[in-house]
């Protein structure tokens, strides 16, 4: 679950991803069964925070993830992929 209560340990675990100045961060949302609209917002934060120089994808496949996602208009700016290893396989390209 990411909701207003674990999404602040989101947030700290993705800046600190991106202290490290990588070329990508991959966000896996495969075992979230339910994701607010706290969680929604430290994926844009996430995005902001990135820039243009850091690509952020997100594993999020089926309604609790993906579909709010595509929803609300994350998907647009952030690629989403059905799994880690499609992910990965499309960071390393």
């Amino acid at each position: 679950m990411v909701d207003m209560l674990t999404s602040p340990q989101l947030e700290t675990a993705i800046d600190s991803a991106l202290e490290q100045k990588p070329g990508a961060v991959v966000i896996d949302f495969t075992d979230v069964e339910f994701l607010a609209s706290a969680g929604m917002g430290v994926l844009v934060a996430a995005h902001d925070k990135a820039g243009s120089d850091v690509a952020i994808s997100v594993v999020a496949d089926g309604p609790a993830t993906s579909r709010p996602l595509k929803l609300v208009g994350i998907a647009d700016i952030v690629k989403l992929y059905a799994s880690l290893d499609e992910a990965l396989a499309a960071r390393d390209t």
